[in-house]
């Protein structure tokens, strides 16, 4: 651990209130520093080398602080209300057969029911995320599941076309969720330089939920009957809230109250301690170190005070409690609410939210193409899979999107802080991106496989491995896009995934009236060079974005400022 690490004059840069400061431009390793900052005398936590952003306050209170298994029981709660609500949204495509076969509701209106799905994605997370932002993220975690619990029992009951159309709005919504609220609790645990790691357990979920749903739901549909589908995933919406309810920790927390001298009513000049206390603090200064850059001792016992160290831990109802108001938050906070809905409209102005929405979106409509051909081409000869053969098609799209996440994901952590290290000290957000281009070659290619192996009746294994291959773009896509726009606007992480969510899901509508008509006027083989070439444009619209990145991220730096300001002033 380095102790007297000197830290220099740019670490500023980090700061909002600087003048050099950029959206995504950080300062970030501490190797290459030069003098120690005689200007602002500021104290520094570090972990190694690497400056710690955000930089963690004293109080046990702080998530960020929390005991490693701690964390790790909140994330896995997480990741399991991700995987268990992809599956979900996923699993429809099992039924749609013993839906026809029962009550004569057309596939065409099914898919009907797939698109009102993304819709209840994309905006269930545009209406959600104010929700989050003032009353905390559980209540958001609660509401989604819950309404996805009343999904899941109109859709084991379904007899009308109505019944299939319309839970699939209730089941998109309990998705929400975990398309912008997820992510926003995991920049609340962990650190900037950890996010892709991070988010490759989150991508993983989401990969596991996506392609093992459907094969999970196939095996129940075979071997128990139809409407298991919807009961069983009301009876985890059931186990699930109990364990938000009970478990799941609030993550919302706000540091700035520490700046301002008041810890819970205590002041500044108290010498009150907490004995609960120690043994925290030992743990977690072994964790990281402060570095400061001023010799002075000058009001020490204040500074101490005001970074939170005699904050009281919490209890355990107020840790878990399902309601945690903002700080800011001005009587009900419905008119803030409307405020915040309608500056949330301003991030799709953002070229990066416009960026990795389409890089995810993308995924999501390729999903719509290739599951349905395995649907329409593989049930009949000369492949007759059955329901467990098609299913088993997941398998390798899903080893594939495995490989995808620890390819962006831990390696792209490596490979930022190596950057980093090149460039005095200094993260640009883009350096995630470099993780785009094998995915911009390795998916179209998956794509091409898939579909001339399948028009051809080739041997499994070329149209496997085909499907191996958009598995890996799925992956890569996933954490690329969702770590970039975090790591560019780390103060408008629930906002940004917000936007990404809408512009991904209307991607994810548009494809799915699309695909059948597509598929049916050009063939397989046609209508997958041309995805092919879209999602290679696509990906390969890193490189753009890669030069001018940081310009794009200056050039919205004001907004950035502006919306945090009344965001959290309000």
């Amino acid at each position: 651990m380095n102790l007297e690490a000197p830290i220099l004059s740019n670490v500023q840069i980090n700061d909002k209130a600087n003048d050099d400061f950029i959206p995504g431009t950080k300062n970030i390793y501490t190797d290459a520093i030069g003098p120690e900052d005689e200007v602002t005398k500021k104290k520094v936590k570090t972990q190694g080398n690497i400056i710690l952003i955000p930089q963690p306050c004293n109080s046990p209170n702080d998530p960020l602080n929390w005991s490693k298994y701690r964390k790790f029981v909140n994330f896995a709660i997480l990741a399991v209300i991700t995987g268990f609500t992809a599956a979900t949204s996923n699993d429809a495509g099992a039924i749609q057969d013993s839906l026809n076969e029962l009550y004569d509701i057309s596939y065409d209106k099914m898919n009907i029911g797939a698109g009102v799905l993304f819709l209840g994605i994309g905006w269930g997370t545009f209406f959600i995320t104010p929700l989050a932002s003032l009353y905390g993220r559980k209540l958001s975690y609660f509401i989604c599941i819950f309404l996805g619990l009343l999904g899941a029992v109109w859709f084991a009951l379904s007899r009308r076309t109505a019944d299939a159309i319309w839970s699939q709005l209730f089941v998109g919504i309990s998705e929400s969720c975990a398309e912008a609220s997820v992510q926003l609790s995991l920049s609340e645990l962990y650190f900037q330089h950890q996010l892709g790691s991070v988010l490759t357990v989150y991508i993983l979920a989401t990969s596991v939920g996506t392609f093992l749903g459907p094969l999970i739901a196939g095996f129940i549909v075979q071997y128990v009957g139809f409407r298991w589908v919807g009961w069983i995933a009301v009876f985890i919406s059931i186990g699930l809230l109990f364990i938000i309810f009970f478990v799941l920790e609030e993550t919302m927390f706000d540091r700035k109250i520490f700046s301002r001298g008041v810890i819970n009513g205590v002041s500044p000049s108290s010498d009150k301690q907490v004995p609960e206390f120690d043994d925290i603090k030992k743990e977690h200064s072994k964790e990281f170190t402060t570095v400061d850059e001023s010799n002075s001792s000058e009001d020490e016992d204040t500074d101490l005070i005001n970074m939170g160290e005699n904050d009281p831990p919490k209890s355990y109802w107020k840790n878990v409690q399902l309601i945690t108001l903002a700080p800011n938050l001005q009587g009900t906070g419905f008119l803030q609410y409307l405020t915040q809905l309608r500056m949330l409209l301003k991030v799709f102005l953002y070229p990066p939210v416009i960026f990795s929405g389409l890089v995810w979106g993308m995924q999501d409509a390729l999903l719509t193409f290739y599951l349905t051909v395995e649907d329409d081409e593989y049930y009949d000869p000369p492949y007759s899979y059955g329901n467990t053969g098609v299913a088993l098609m997941n398998v390798p799209t899903l080893i594939g999107a495995i490989i995808g996440c620890f390819f962006a994901g831990p390696l792209s952590d490596k490979f930022s802080i190596w950057m980093a290290k090149r460039n005095n000290g200094i993260q640009e957000a883009e350096y995630r991106l470099w993780f785009l281009f094998a995915p911009a070659v390795i998916a179209p290619v998956g794509l091409i496989l898939f579909a001339v192996g399948t028009d051809q009746v080739w041997d499994w294994p070329p149209t496997y491995v085909g499907l191996g291959f958009i598995g890996f773009g799925f992956g890569c896509s996933g954490d690329v896009s969702m770590s970039y726009l975090m790591d560019a606007y780390p103060d408008m992480v629930i906002e940004m995934m917000c936007g990404v969510s809408v512009i991904n899901n209307m991607i994810g509508c548009i494809f799915t009236f699309a695909c059948s008509p597509w598929l049916d006027a050009m063939g397989n083989t046609h209508t997958f060079i041309i995805l092919a070439v879209i999602e290679a444009v696509i990906m390969f619209s890193a490189a753009p974005m890669i030069w001018y990145g940081k310009r794009i991220r200056n050039w919205t730096k004001d907004w950035y400022i502006e919306f945090c300001q009344l965001r959290d002033g309000m």
